[in-house]
């Protein structure tokens, strides 16, 4: 090892035997060699490895497991054979109940280190009593493999390279016979699969959506073309599946990462499904944002419901409404919702939404958040008013002149559902240090088996 300045720098492809201290923000375990951090895939807390570096930086570098010489006491088989090369899970090898730990430190650490709070009392966070087969939709990518067999599965970590399965752990169990049929339908009429370094074949992806309350399913194609040929004989195939509703294609021509186009054409059936959540009843169509665990959604929609804490007549803005998902569960209870979402397609879902349950006092807007809130305020002279305001914004948290607005409009609470701890923290900063107290804090396990954890805060105007 060489010194530099007292720190450690390792070399790559130099093995070494690490003991697992701690996991990092996307799961990875990381392991200490002279003080000099090492990140290393699909390793636990308590594990001693042996570690192959494959990157090494001034400050830290990354490894891969080698050999396991001492197993962490959290260490279990994982329910997936290809776990370890998939992209989809990071944590398929660790506990369910220490899953929740790491999620609930998680979201500590971000608030201390980042957001500054001290004395934190955070809920116990919101898991599963069933943590697989739990998402509601899948978007499969489709290639050929080495041998030129017609693959779909997910991606490998870090790569486009197709690991081929008709069998995912936290997937819909559904999928498996939908995945079949079509490579069936493939080979059998010749249909090529698309290749993204050449920009030639025609199925790029495979999207499928499952109403777990209704038992509808919804199967969609995406094209790097405009028709399928020998359609007919696909969807012969697969309305026969229970439950099949609808059958669409998507184009998408571009030459791009970007998975759905914008032009959806219906082979079979409706070019939706429906489900619900709770007693509201949403429609869901390819290219609709729906939240995909639909047991924890219920259950983070109710804790919003319950933080928010409505009283007759109080206003209530939503931003970042999607397909009015939060909106039309506080329309229940407020006298008027305000929905404000950048995705126009996304707001035509909403305002559907609110007239398949009877919903007249939500009312929508397109455009993005921290233009329309400022906008509306600016217009009605600064008198324009909210009791509670909901945020439920990309991971890249709010602006700060969104924020700036929402202070000025002085609600009497603020609901932030993140799915970013750490732009929750920054954001809750800001709201703290101009007139608000952080009262509630919960985790909310949307996505076991990964890295990821919903949070959603409660913040109330200081008098």
């Amino acid at each position: 090892m060489k010194k530099n300045n007292k720190q450690t720098i390792l070399t790559k492809n130099q093995e070494l035997i690490v003991e697992i201290e701690d996991l990092g923000s996307e799961g990875e375990g990381i392991g200490k060699v002279d003080g000099y951090p090492l990140f290393i895939k699909d390793a636990l807390v308590g594990d001693v490895v042996r570690v192959l570096v494959m990157k090494a930086k001034k400050n830290y570098g990354y490894a891969r497991v080698v050999e396991i010489i001492t197993s962490s006491p959290y260490r279990v088989t994982p329910a997936c054979d290809i776990a370890r090369k998939c992209g989809g899970c990071q944590l398929q090898h660790c506990s369910y109940e220490q899953q929740l730990v790491y999620k609930q430190n998680k979201i500590i650490n971000c608030l201390k280190r980042i957001g500054g709070f001290e004395d934190i009392s955070i809920e116990p966070i919101m898991g599963m009593d069933e943590p697989y087969y739990y998402r509601n939709k899948a978007q499969f990518p489709v290639g050929r493999s080495k041998t030129s067999e017609i693959v779909t599965g997910f991606y490998a970590s870090r790569s486009h390279n197709i690991i081929d399965t008709t069998n995912c752990a936290i997937q819909a169990k559904e999928n498996k016979e939908i995945l079949e049929l079509v490579k069936e339908y493939m080979e059998e009429c010749q249909i090529e699969p698309y290749n993204e370094e050449t920009h030639e074949g025609l199925v790029r992806h495979i999207l499928t959506r499952v109403g777990f309350v209704t038992g509808e399913i919804m199967v969609c194609l995406v094209l790097n073309g405009k028709s399928l040929p020998k359609a007919e004989l696909l969807v012969e195939r697969l309305k026969n599946i229970k439950g099949m509703t609808s059958i669409t294609i998507n184009i998408n021509t571009d030459k791009t990462n970007r998975i759905l186009g914008d032009k959806i054409q219906i082979l079979w059936g409706q070019g939706y499904i429906t489900d619900y959540i709770g007693e509201v009843k949403y429609q869901i169509s390819p290219l609709s944002f729906y939240q995909v665990n639909p047991v924890q959604t219920r259950k983070l929609y109710e804790t919003a419901l319950e933080y928010a804490d409505l009283k007759e007549g109080q206003i209530v803005w939503d931003l970042y409404c999607g397909i009015g998902t939060i909106s039309l569960f506080l329309a229940k209870k407020a006298a008027k919702v305000y929905g404000v979402e950048i995705v126009p397609q996304a707001i035509e879902d909403a305002k559907c939404n609110a007239r398949i349950n009877q919903i007249t006092n939500a009312e929508f807007f397109v455009g993005a958040a921290e233009e329309v809130l400022p906008e509306q305020y600016k217009k009605s002279n600064g008198t324009m008013a909210a009791d509670v305001i909901v945020v439920d914004p990309p991971r890249k948290g709010c602006e700060e002149t969104l924020l700036e607005t929402i202070v000025s409009m002085t609600p009497k609470r603020i609901v932030y559902v993140s799915c970013d701890p750490a732009t929750l923290a920054r954001d809750l900063k800001y709201l703290c240090g101009h007139g608000y107290e952080l009262k509630r804090v919960r985790g909310c396990d949307m996505f076991p088996m990964s890295f990821h954890v919903e949070t959603i805060a409660l913040l109330s105007l200081v008098k």
